[in-house]
């Protein structure tokens, strides 16, 4: 079983906090986009371009399972935990919440290729919020802000974590 899952919208940094994470524990970090290129053979926001939310949710649920069976720090999809199976799997895992203001996550995202995110992000992520907050809050531990530097919100995480599992 993964060390620590990180969940959260789009653009809080989950895959850079992973890293940092995986790196300071000496274990690896697994992206569940990453798994799930590997599987699919292509990345999520090409397959969300020709396959309707649903088929791509059930490709995405399998990469999780994947990520869960490491043992280093895995970093999700934000929408991963918009299914039943999802939430799931995260629950019997050290699951984190990384969350920020949007504005924070609007300009961290910049021009970044995000389907799910439409023409208009500033609504979409707004919408996300209202969606996925209960959703993220049932799968987590705790909810970590990561408005604050790289390595501040790793070092809150590994704070979290080493509370959480002592």
């Amino acid at each position: 079983m993964a060390r620590l899952v990180l969940v959260g919208l789009p653009g809080v940094g989950k895959t850079s906090v992973a890293k940092q994470i995986a790196e300071h524990w000496h274990c690896e970090a697994l992206d569940t986009d990453e798994v799930f290129l590997a599987h699919v053979g292509v990345t999520p926001a090409d397959f969300l371009r020709t396959h309707d939310e649903p088929s791509f949710r059930l490709r995405e649920v399998d990469a999780l399972a994947t990520a869960l069976n490491s043992t280093g720090v895995v970093a999700t999809g934000g929408g991963v935990v918009c299914t039943p199976r999802g939430r799931e799997l995260l629950a019997h895992a050290v699951t984190v919440w990384l969350d920020c203001d949007d504005d924070v996550l609007l300009d961290r995202l910049g021009d970044v290729d995000r389907p799910l995110l439409g023409h208009d992000p500033e609504v979409k992520l707004k919408q996300l919020r209202v969606e996925r907050t209960a959703w993220y809050e049932e799968v987590s531990k705790v909810r970590v802000d990561a408005s604050t530097s790289l390595a501040a919100v790793a070092l809150a995480v590994m704070d979290e974590a080493k509370a959480l599992t002592s």
